[in-house]
């Protein structure tokens, strides 16, 4: 008699979790909003020199991990820029230009609404490498 209420509180307990699971797998993930960026983030200066060293390093680093969304050009019109609501940011743009160094490496390292967070993909010196690519675009 207990093996058979046993068996049917599994069953139940089962059907739960798998409720809950394809509620879960099914349900829209949840998109990051614009962050804004702190006022001590901003103000973070590059330290990397601005070099021809710098430069090619930032620029291997941007072809591997940014061209398929930002172009290799900067221009935001990479292979899989299509598949965004949003475009990728235009790196040609004043409006882009007009960001401080800071501002730059945070939204790097953070991710910013479709943008994926590099925080783990990339050293900071080397998000601070891709800033200096960035610069000369």
């Amino acid at each position: 008699m207990q093996l058979v209420k046993r068996i049917k509180v599994a069953g139940i307990v089962g059907v739960v979790i798998l409720a809950v699971s394809l509620l879960f797998a099914f349900a829209p993930a949840p998109q990051k909003k614009n962050r804004v960026v702190p006022p001590d983030a901003a103000k973070e200066k590059n330290p990397m020199p601005n070099d021809a060293t710098s430069f090619a390093a930032g620029k291997n680093i941007y072809n591997l991990k940014c061209t398929s969304c930002h172009g290799k050009k900067g221009k935001g019109d990479g292979p899989k820029s299509a598949e965004f609501d949003d475009k990728p940011q235009d790196f040609t743009a004043a409006e882009f230009k007009k960001q401080s160094d800071g501002e730059l490496c945070w939204k790097i390292t953070m991710g910013n609404t479709t943008m994926p967070c590099f925080k783990h993909q990339m050293t900071k010196d080397q998000r601070w490498q891709v800033i200096t690519y960035l610069r000369k675009l």
